[in-house]
């Protein structure tokens, strides 16, 4: 019996965010704790934060559904303002 759960849907993501990252001023790259972000994630960011959709119009652009967008923001602006506050490295990198 598989319990892997649902296939995970396709996301349009519009920008490529990958291979992106952000690091305190400062502070050396190796001693910092690492934040990883996913490309949809960030395109959730994008689309919510920056673009000022509504969150259906944003779900409907990436052709998900509003409950799974609103997921994705959550836990992208949780991530983001942990590696602000925290002074950690963030890394938009691809999920898989």
């Amino acid at each position: 019996m598989n319990c892997s759960g649902r296939k995970r849907k396709n996301r349009n993501i519009n920008v490529d965010h990958s291979n992106l990252s952000f690091k305190p001023c400062g502070l050396p790259r190796e001693t910092l704790e690492i934040v990883v972000i996913y490309e949809d994630e960030m395109e959730a960011i994008r689309l919510a934060d920056f673009k000022s959709l509504y969150q259906q119009e944003c779900a409907d652009k990436m052709g998900i559904s509003r409950t799974t967008f609103s997921r994705l923001v959550e836990s992208a602006r949780k991530k983001i303002a942990d590696a602000l506050l925290n002074q950690k490295l963030l890394n938009v990198e691809k999920r898989g």
